[in-house]
């Protein structure tokens, strides 16, 4: 796999988005092996540290696991999809909880935009 890359994002979230967008049409199968961290970057032509920041992505998502000294897996997308559902409940209380002690929307607003960027 070989993507063309826009350019108009970073490398890694253009590489993991390849990866889930193959996991949800099935093209990788869940149990799957993933090929490790250097010969997938070898195999698109980009640095190490960016295929593994794509990979901590995915697995942060829930969508791969890695077994130590054995490789990167494909998860079940149910897992992927509870643990979804688990970070928005997170998210919503917590947005509540900030609401409720007098944090205004504005400022909710300004604070995403700095930690994810504008």
């Amino acid at each position: 796999m070989k993507p063309d890359f826009s350019g108009k994002r970073e490398i890694y979230l253009e590489v993991a988005e390849k990866y889930e967008s193959y996991i949800r049409m099935g093209i990788l199968s869940p149990g799957e092996k993933l090929p490790s961290v250097r010969a997938a970057a070898q195999e698109m032509g980009i640095n190490p540290n960016t295929m593994a920041r794509a990979y901590s992505y995915l697995e942060e998502r829930g969508l791969i696991y890695t077994l130590p000294k054995k490789g990167v897996y494909v998860a079940r997308l149910e897992e992927a999809e509870q643990k979804e559902d688990t970070l928005t409940k997170e998210a919503r209380s917590a947005i509540q909880s900030l609401k409720d002690r007098g944090l205004t929307r504005e400022t909710l607003d300004t604070l995403i935009s700095e930690v994810y960027g504008k």
